[in-house]
């Protein structure tokens, strides 16, 4: 004679259980008093957290980020309109100034904002003595005559 497969399970129900996943089990009071430690605690930090984000922000002079999208493109359009004016388009262009020294230690810098407003320095190293120069851009061009390198760093800062 054939015995049926039985599966044994330890259960530790207690009288009054209704079955699996705990549905109708009682809890006793040191378990609620846990959880209910637990929640207080979690609502506790939380409140803590956002306290001292606050005052965080208060000792910096940071604004609370606005929370919608108006509020943020406003911000961002601000942020770029700071930065138009800001020197953020630059090149270098380094070269020998003289046929008979190496090592391009002369160059040509140009920095300009978006407007194309700035400056192109110039530094021409010859055997005894080095020379700086400056002038002034505006609108990507001078009114100053650019040597063929500082031309070139102008043309390579240029967006």
């Amino acid at each position: 004679m054939d015995t049926p497969a039985v599966s044994h399970r330890s259960s530790s129900r207690r009288p009054g259980s209704q079955g699996a996943g705990g549905y109708g089990r009682c809890v006793s009071a040191s378990e609620f008093i846990l959880v209910v430690i637990v929640v207080v605690l979690v609502a506790v930090c939380g409140g803590l957290l956002s306290v001292l984000r606050r005052q965080a922000a208060a000792r910096t002079g940071l604004e609370a980020v606005p929370e919608d999208v108006l509020g943020l493109r406003q911000e961002v359009a601000a942020l770029r309109a700071e930065a138009a004016g800001a020197l953020r388009h630059l090149s270098v262009v380094r070269y020998d100034a003289f046929g008979d020294m190496g090592g391009h230690l002369s160059w040509s810098l140009a920095l300009a904002d978006d407007g194309g407003d700035g400056v192109v320095l110039t530094s021409i190293h010859g055997r005894s003595d080095a020379r700086t120069y400056a002038k002034t851009i505006s609108g990507w061009s001078s009114d100053q005559q650019l040597s063929p390198e500082e031309e070139e760093a102008l043309t390579h800062a240029r967006p």
